[in-house]
């Protein structure tokens, strides 16, 4: 049975000679016939053998259902050159005749020759063609344009002019989420609480679908793009596409480098102070937002670790004369404990009270919120920051160094122990910068989590003023919105160390 292949990928669509049409067409034309299979790959490109009719083909040639193949040129088969070798092999192999309307390859050396140029200036085609279009869109994105539009709630993408547009309506959205999570209220709390409340209201996602999930909230929650910074060329998709043609082994999508990120400034929704401020609340989410459904509450579960072995301490009961009494306790008698704890025992009732007399101070008297605030923090970063800039460029420069040394090493006529030693000290100072930017990086991160805590210590403070009462959930919660750690040790002594 004879059998015709075409393929077209989208791009080739329009071009005349690569339709669907003419190609199936000029394929029966050089059959003879139209009593012919057809295996027709429509939208799919050659860089990939993952195709479906090319699949199908392949499996009907080797159970011997096909003595010709007719196809309209080798780049058909594949746009690599290896690739459509192997095809073409494959099928010679198994006595089927291979037909080109776009030229005679015979099964001669100089017949092979021909082919594999065909081949070879294909795939560099393809390959040329890549690199223009990869090489156009980081030059427009350097530019300042958006290449790619990705579909984030919030914004509209203006392809004519390369860049997103603030969609009001979703972007009164995207500040009541940050608002309620960054302030919630009794009705609204947390991101599930939020997802509900945005559901019950019928407000639609950007699918326009009416049901908002938790996740949804959270990746608006963390996407920095609202800050009015928008990354492109961060992450690499190479290969990706033929993902869709696989049932598995896929290719998945890493992150590049740092370096390589190109920022764009876009159209501010969210301002920075009330965006970092979120992420101090998200990473501490878990415990801020957890209820205790167990009528034995402990107050400070989770947040107490022993100062002398280091071991966590959890509640539990004790018998003391005949009453039974809470406790926290640092001991482990769970199978594989890494630390067995020091058996360290305390009243939960006594270090309970203890803490929340502490807290409750620092919310009724609000100077004393004041140790707390970072001193000049705006000043200290952005000073910080200029260090930082000058760092990286003192780190790229002794790269460059690096690398016109290594080049002169190559050269004959060189002195090449002076060359050497120049190089290691290029090195040298290359780790030493490196050193001072994560210290530096380090103090930055540290200036704007002390930022965050002060902001929440002052907003706890706003709500703590307006209850005339508090119940032992409202303090559970409270304590793990402004508690990171509590540190005890054997003494009695006892350290609150603040989120």
């Amino acid at each position: 049975m004879i059998a015709i292949y075409v393929r077209v990928s989208t791009e080739e669509q329009g071009k005349k000679g690569y339709s669907v049409r003419n190609q199936i067409q000029m394929c029966k034309d050089k059959a003879g016939t139209n009593d012919v299979i057809q295996y027709v790959d429509e939208g799919f490109s050659g860089e990939f053998l993952e195709r479906p009719d090319l699949e199908r083909l392949r499996k009907d040639v080797r159970e011997g259902l096909i003595t010709k193949v007719v196809c309209y040129d080798p780049d058909r088969l594949s746009r690599k050159l290896m690739n459509a070798l192997i095809i073409d092999d494959e099928f010679r192999k198994k006595d089927v005749e291979m037909i080109y309307v776009n030229g005679e390859f015979a099964s001669t050396p100089e017949g092979q020759l021909f082919y594999s140029l065909r081949g070879a200036i294909s795939e560099f085609e393809k390959a040329k063609i890549n690199e223009r279009m990869t090489s156009g869109r980081k030059r427009k994105a350097i530019e300042g344009k958006v290449i790619k539009n990705s579909h984030a709630y919030g914004y509209d993408y203006d392809k004519e002019n390369g860049m997103y547009v603030v969609n009001e309506k979703e972007a009164n959205i995207i500040r009541f989420i940050f608002d309620m999570f960054t302030k919630p209220t009794k009705d609204i709390q947390g991101m599930n609480g939020i997802a509900k409340f945005l559901t019950a209201k019928e407000i639609p996602t950007k699918k326009g679908v009416g049901v908002w999930h938790r996740q949804v909230v959270r990746q608006i929650l963390l996407n920095e793009m609202y800050t009015g910074t928008y990354y492109q060329n961060k992450f690499n998709t190479e290969g990706m596409l033929a993902n869709k043609y696989k049932a598995d082994n896929k290719i998945k999508m890493t992150i590049r480098d740092q370096s390589e990120w190109i920022e764009t400034e876009i159209p501010q929704i969210i301002d920075q102070e009330q965006f970092d401020y979120a992420q101090e609340l998200l990473k501490q989410a878990r415990r801020r937002w957890s209820k205790s459904t167990s009528a034995r509450m402990y107050l400070l579960s989770g947040i107490v670790r022993c100062a002398d072995c280091g071991n966590t301490m959890t509640g539990i009961y004790r018998n003391n004369w005949g009453t039974k009494l809470r406790y926290y306790t640092d001991v482990k008698n769970s199978s594989g404990a890494k630390n067995e704890g020091c058996k360290h025992h305390v009243r939960a009732d006594k270090l309970e009270t203890t803490i929340w007399d502490k807290i409750e101070e620092l919310l009724n008297n609000p100077e004393r919120l004041e140790d707390y605030k970072p001193e000049s923090g705006d000043t200290f970063s952005k000073f910080e920051i200029d260090q930082i800039d000058d760092l990286k460029e003192q780190i790229d420069k002794a790269k460059s160094g690096r690398k016109k040394l290594l080049q002169l090493f190559a050269l004959e006529d060189m002195d090449t122990e002076e060359i050497r030693d120049s190089i290691v000290e290029l090195k040298s100072k290359e780790e030493r910068l490196k050193n001072q930017l994560v210290e530096l990086e380090g103090k930055v991160n540290n200036q704007k989590e002390m930022s965050s805590s002060f902001l929440m210590l002052d907003e706890v403070r706003k709500r703590w003023l307006k209850e005339d009462t508090i119940s032992e959930e409202d303090k559970k919660e409270i304590l793990r919105m402004l508690v990171k750690e509590i540190i005890l040790s054997k003494d009695g002594e006892v350290s609150i160390q603040l989120l």
